[in-house]
């Protein structure tokens, strides 16, 4: 038999220990053996035609699929399969079979090639159980952990939920309590609102007569001024010499204007002074109140230069330089800004003192306290309130995730794990936000808040979804993909972003670890053919 038709016998041990041989043509997988029966002619897997068994790996393609070519490298598109006896049986390409480089560990591949290959697949198998065992016992404490956090999950839903319905028990009491505060609050401000009223209008009443018994005050001083002869009377040309009174603002009082103001009279007595003394009050300006001068801008001295002996030296004058003189007319002006007029000042204090509501008597302000104390009562029970409704509402949100068919997320709830790398120090907290901050300082960005479970349809707790996070300069939302995977503790392990704006994590946690299935370690040896 040639080499191109050789076929492989191959001893096998079934269940009854009896060594059995299992003939097939070279590159052909035990699970198609039956397709390549040496004494029938050879159908094309695809079907597209039948040929004469002995066209079977003669090293020409007849087949489209390439199917009739496993062992040799005549078919483009054919496929070697590595038995691999001992590890992991695999598939290579057609091309690369006998071209000089070792790509079965079992060395079937180059058979014609004359390379040096080695037979490699026990050393991989045995290190390949290695690692399958380490990761047998990580499955296994991470199931153990599993069952812890589910029991710790189940106390503490029951925990939270006994403990909402004691807080919402005491939300109706406190609802009961902020009613009867404000009852109370409402009973003691109709009688400190009454009271401040009365205090208020009598404040009122009091600065009118003040300013009634000020404004005759005025009145009986203004009439004395005007009335220069002291006849008792005020006549038309004694009011012309207020020119302020001018109606036309010509700057001169008239004596048709000045008649005008006294109401057609050529004088008034005291008793008819009051009648006109509204018309006139506002613009009349009593001698006795000095006028306050204008500004007068006074010339700047002209410098005088100074006088030089033809004989000698003008002595060099000091100095002085412009933010010294600018400081020093800064403080002469300041120093005349604090120095108001006695009389301006003593003038407005007293304005204000009058102006100044008096103190509130005893009886009114105990109102006031009573008042006051009852609002603090009363804030004071609905801050209660509030803080109650707050606590509702945070333990209703916890109580509303899906934390797993066991509910074995719940412990990431409100934590927060961190993976440091040599720029960023990404945050990832569970069930709220992803985000990543620059190491030796910057501002934070949002790589995106709790979307949802997104894994495959026989387990959505493989993947999480955070999206809508901060926009990227003229591109998309971040948003982060977290991949969870089997661990005996719980931290991000990797980060990356295979596209851009999209962020991968890599994370562990024992939450997804699953029974492991008593296997016999053997049985990884792949020993079909």
């Amino acid at each position: 038999m040639s080499c191109v038709h050789l076929l492989l016998t191959l001893a096998f041990t079934v269940s009854l220990g009896t060594p059995v041989e299992i003939q097939r043509p070279r590159g052909v997988p035990l699970s198609k053996r039956q397709f390549y029966e040496e004494n029938k002619p050879f159908t094309c897997l695809d079907g597209s035609r039948t040929i004469p068994f002995d066209r079977v790996n003669d090293d020409y393609c007849d087949c489209k699929d390439g199917s009739d070519e496993p062992g040799t490298a005549a078919c483009p598109n054919g496929s070697f399969h590595c038995t691999n006896a001992g590890y992991r049986p695999t598939f290579i390409p057609s091309s690369r079979i006998n071209d000089g480089i070792c790509d079965c560990c079992d060395t079937t591949d180059e058979y014609n090639s004359g390379a040096k290959c080695e037979n490699t697949c026990k050393e991989l198998g045995r290190k390949e159980r290695e690692v399958l065992q380490q990761m047998a016992e990580i499955t296994k404490e991470g199931f153990l952990l599993k069952q812890q956090l589910i029991e710790e999950a189940k106390r503490g839903h029951q925990e939270k939920q006994g403990k909402l319905t004691e807080i919402q028990e005491n939300k109706k009491q406190l609802e009961e309590k902020v009613e009867a505060m404000r009852t109370i609050k409402e009973t003691a401000e109709q009688p400190e609102k009454e009271a401040k009223e009365r205090h208020l209008k009598a404040w009122e009443e009091q600065k009118a007569a003040i300013r009634l018994e000020k404004d005759k005050t005025k009145m009986a001083e203004a009439f004395l001024e005007l009335d220069d002869n002291a006849d008792g009377v005020v006549s038309v040309s004694e009011l012309q010499s207020h020119a302020e009174l001018d109606t036309d603002a010509d700057g001169t009082l008239t004596e048709t204007e000045a008649q005008g103001l006294m109401g057609g009279a050529d004088q008034v007595d005291t008793s008819a002074f009051e009648s006109i003394w509204s018309n006139i009050k506002d613009k009349y300006h009593p001698e006795s109140q000095p006028v306050e001068p204008a500004p007068v801008e006074t010339p700047h001295e002209e410098a005088k230069e100074p006088v030089v002996d033809n004989d000698s030296e003008a002595y060099p004058e000091e100095d002085v330089s412009d933010e010294e003189e600018e400081e020093e007319d800064d403080d002469d002006y300041r120093e005349e800004d604090d120095k108001a007029p006695p009389s301006i000042k003593s003038s407005e204090k007293s304005h204000e003192d009058e102006e100044a509501m008096p103190p509130y008597d005893a009886e009114t302000q105990a109102l006031i306290d009573a008042a006051q104390k009852a609002r603090d009562d009363f804030e004071e029970s609905e801050k209660a309130l509030r803080e109650v409704d707050d606590q509702i509402r945070n333990i209703e949100k916890e109580l509303s995730f899906d934390f797993g068919p066991d509910a074995e997320f719940t412990y990431m709830y409100s934590q927060c794990y961190e993976l440091s790398t040599s720029e960023y120090i990404y945050r990832l907290c569970p069930f709220n936000r992803v985000s990543q901050k620059p190491k030796y300082g910057g501002s934070e960005t949002n790589l995106g808040s709790w979307g949802s479970w997104s894994g495959p349809e026989n387990n959505k707790y493989l993947v999480m979804k955070y999206e809508h996070g901060t926009g990227c300069w003229q591109g998309p939302n971040r948003s982060t993909t977290v991949k969870l995977t089997c661990g005996k503790e719980t931290v991000v392990t990797s980060t990356s972003e295979p596209s851009r704006c999209e962020y991968l994590m890599e994370f562990t946690t024992p939450a997804v670890c699953q029974e492991a299935a008593s296997v016999d370690p053997s049985a990884h040896a792949h020993l079909e053919l």
